[in-house]
């Protein structure tokens, strides 16, 4: 992990209310990998916190975040130029890990927990894996990434919420109608945590003991740990589990949904 100044290479918008923005790394970062995440400053001394966002790409020598505008923090980011810089935190948390054996790999992702999952499409890519993509949208404004998933997988649904674009389903509808052509060796999934639940209920209603690991999307304070905004149960237990540390990414029967 390193406080490094990042310097923007592009910023602009790819869909409604979705930004992408690349930066420059001042020098080699390592341990950057699909499922971490950045925590970037909005370059406003007004906002001190930081904005958590995931890794959706990644080089030796810059990162590719995508975000959302939800608040005054975010929109201050989306009028960021190329050149400009901005103080970033990196890389975070856990991320995901693929076994030798995971040869089938279903991912399913909603809103803007499609881009971990395209993080992971990159990391393996070329790697003889095959990969089954299932990815859920409000509506067709909202679509992103799509040609990026069709490219990397054996199978790439789009799917919206009102039909707009592909068939009117979410993303866990499209995984589990499709799970017997997919027979998956291990399910990643991101996404809201509505649907982080049904996924776990749709597993445990089929009897499917598939190896499903799930990142979580929830407000930070610090992202290291310290301050203890993000603290979800753990599943069975007292216990808490901060997001930022010991996550993003759990297994999903390890933690309440």
């Amino acid at each position: 992990m390193k406080e490094v100044t990042v310097r923007i290479l592009e910023n602009k918008p790819i869909a409604a209310g979705i930004y992408k923005m690349t930066f420059a790394l001042p020098e080699k970062v390592g341990g950057i990998s699909c499922g971490k995440f950045v925590n970037i400053s909005v370059g406003d001394g007004a906002h001190l916190l930081r904005r958590p966002i995931a890794v959706c790409e990644h080089c030796e020598s810059s990162v590719t975040i995508c975000y959302q505008l939800k608040g005054e923090g975010t929109r201050l980011m989306s009028g960021k130029k190329a050149g400009d810089t901005l103080s970033c935190v990196l890389p975070l948390g856990n991320g995901f890990s693929l076994r030798g054996e995971d040869k089938r790999v279903a991912l399913v992702g909603g809103g803007v927990g499609v881009f971990p999952m395209y993080s992971v499409l990159k990391e393996y890519e070329g790697t003889g894996k095959e990969f089954f993509s299932y990815i859920g949208f409000r509506n067709k404004a909202a679509v992103c990434y799509a040609e990026e998933f069709a490219a990397l997988s054996e199978k790439a649904e789009i799917v919206t919420d009102d039909g707009s674009f592909g068939k009117k389903e979410n993303a866990v509808g499209a995984f589990f109608e499709d799970l017997a052509n997919a027979k998956p060796d291990v399910i990643l999934s991101c996404g809201p945590t509505p649907m982080l639940r049904a996924l776990k209920a749709g597993l445990a209603e089929r009897g499917i003991n598939i190896p499903c690991y799930v990142s979580l999307e929830e407000r930070m304070g610090c992202g290291i740990g310290a301050c203890l905004v993000c603290v979800c149960k753990k599943s069975g237990k007292t216990e808490n589990a901060r997001v930022c540390k010991d996550g993003p990414v759990f297994e999903i029967g390890e933690v309440e949904l």
